[in-house]
């Protein structure tokens, strides 16, 4: 059954109804139209929810767009929760920043702070709408009696009564518009700090990506050169058995591999510290399973600008700035709430009574009583609270002030150190490149001589000692650009899921 056909029925229920004379029909009918709309309002059946969307669900309009059509990233890539990844596969970026992003419970906190602030808001905007109650007695006695009366005489009256108001406030000195702006302003907020928590928990998950792969990229390394190590101490067993090679040369590369080895062991933990790190980061089971996507460093030039562009953006888009600055703007609006507070209030007031008062008992008579005016309410004196609460509205904004030039001072700095450090770091790749090339060429030159017996020992080891620190190097340099890089994008508020 449709929601339409149940109302139908719940309508033909109402207007068919026939009861007993104990009972009124209007309070009886009455009480049907009621459970008939909340029916409609508010339907038990999921179905029902599909079908004939709520009406009370926002009617206001304060719920902001990001709420309706989901989050979107500086790079225009949308964030779908539940993250749909494949956990057997090898993970890569996008899918380490979903997992991340869907399970940060700090992002779901500001999500709910923006839903707060909706509400809020909506709270604000009802202010300028007329408020209406009603009360109805479908069957009430009133009993007076006269004990000092020697007729003992007494008063018995039956019947219903009813009351209904309306208020409506017509004007209050700006009281309602700031308010109304203050929450406005505080949904800014909201948006802005979802964004940065959005941008904290990237950054923290991006940074524990790339230190993963940089300790998978330093075990390699190690391996490699525990192979070669392996390779020198396999040459200089086959040289002392043939007779060409003394037994210190042995012990040296025994010694040179055990270093290696030892070296290889170290980087295999790091490498565990570093993947739980990243599970941790992505909310997933501290058991969990992973692989990584590895890929070569590509180095995006187009992404580093001009530093004067960097501060510009960041001082405009940043999302805490930008917070920051709303929050100002509240607190100001709560200023002028304040100082409304203390002045005058129009009120228009409607009310209808039906055989009787609130608070009193039915009359012995049918009355039907209407009023309708206008109410002026001027505070006279309140203690002087209301001077002390816009004291401490002001306050509170020469704190918001004062915050805000304090993250904009923060966030610029920082912008300015990561910058430099990622232009440093930038120049250091292709340099670490080219001695990554030359140490490895010096090792295959040293093998094939000491193999032909025109290199000693100690050349073989020194070069192989060279490639090991180049290959660190190396990995040392680009995880350097990477984690500059990345602060910049952070500090900046433009990551997305395109950062490498």
């Amino acid at each position: 059954m449709s929601v339409s056909s149940s109302l139908l029925s719940c309508a033909g229920l109402a207007a068919g109804a026939r009861f007993k004379r104990s009972l009124p029909i209007a309070s009886v009918k009455l009480s049907i139209w009621v459970a008939c709309i909340l029916l409609g309002a508010f339907p038990a059946n999921p179905i029902f929810a599909i079908e004939v969307p709520d009406v009370l669900d926002d009617p206001l309009s304060t719920k902001p767009t990001i709420l309706k059509l989901g989050v979107i990233l500086p790079d225009g890539t949308p964030i779908g929760c539940p993250a749909q990844v494949d956990l057997n596969l090898p993970l890569g970026l996008g899918e380490v920043i979903d997992l991340s992003l869907c399970n940060n419970p700090q992002i779901k906190q500001a999500w709910a702070a923006i839903k707060i602030q909706a509400s809020a808001l909506g709270e604000a905007r009802s202010a300028y709408l007329p408020t209406a109650s009603a009360t109805y007695s479908p069957r009430q006695q009133s009993q007076v009696n006269y004990p000092q009366s020697p007729y003992n005489a007494n008063s018995i009256a039956n019947g219903r009564m009813g009351y209904a108001n309306l208020t409506w406030r017509l004007f209050d000195f700006g009281g309602r518009a700031a308010n109304r702006l203050s929450a406005k302003y505080l949904l800014e907020a909201a948006l802005a700090t979802h964004d940065a928590s959005i941008q904290k928990a990237m950054a923290a998950a991006i940074q524990s990506y790339f230190d993963a792969l940089t300790a998978i990229a330093t075990a390699k390394a190690k391996t490699q050169a525990a192979g070669f190590a392996r390779s020198a101490w396999e040459a200089t067993v086959r040289r002392e058995a043939k007779g060409v090679s003394a037994n210190s040369d042995v012990l040296q590369a025994q010694t040179a591999l055990a270093n290696a080895q030892l070296a290889s062991s170290r980087a295999d933990g790091d490498y565990r510290k570093a993947q739980a790190a990243l599970i941790f980061a992505m909310g997933l089971p501290a058991n969990t399973k992973l692989m990584l996507q590895i890929s070569d460093t590509r180095v995006q030039k187009r992404d580093f600008r001009d530093l004067n562009v960097w501060l510009e953006e960041a001082e405009f888009e940043h999302p805490a700035i930008k917070a920051a600055k709303a929050q100002l703007e509240s607190a100001k609006e709560k200023v002028t709430a304040a100082r409304a507070a203390g002045l005058p209030t129009l009120d228009f007031i409607g009310n209808f009574y039906q055989n009787g008062y609130p608070n009193q008992g039915v009359q012995p008579t049918n009355s039907n009583t209407t009023t309708v005016g206008a109410t002026i309410t001027i505070p006279i004196f309140e203690g002087f609270g209301t001077t002390y609460k816009i004291r401490g509205a002001q306050a509170q904004a020469e704190k918001a002030q004062a915050d805000l030039e304090d993250n904009i001072r923060q966030i610029l700095t920082d912008i300015v150190k990561s910058h430099a450090d990622a232009a440093s770091s930038l120049a250091n790749l292709e340099f670490s490149q080219k001695l990554l090339e030359a140490a490895t060429a010096a090792v295959e030159s040293s093998m094939k001589r000491y193999d032909k017996g025109a290199a000693d020992i100690l050349e073989l080891l020194t070069t192989q000692t060279a490639l090991a620190g180049a290959q660190q190097e190396r990995i040392r340099c680009v995880a350097e650009w990477r984690s500059a890089r990345l602060r910049l994008l952070a500090n900046a508020g433009v990551l997305g899921r395109s950062i490498d």
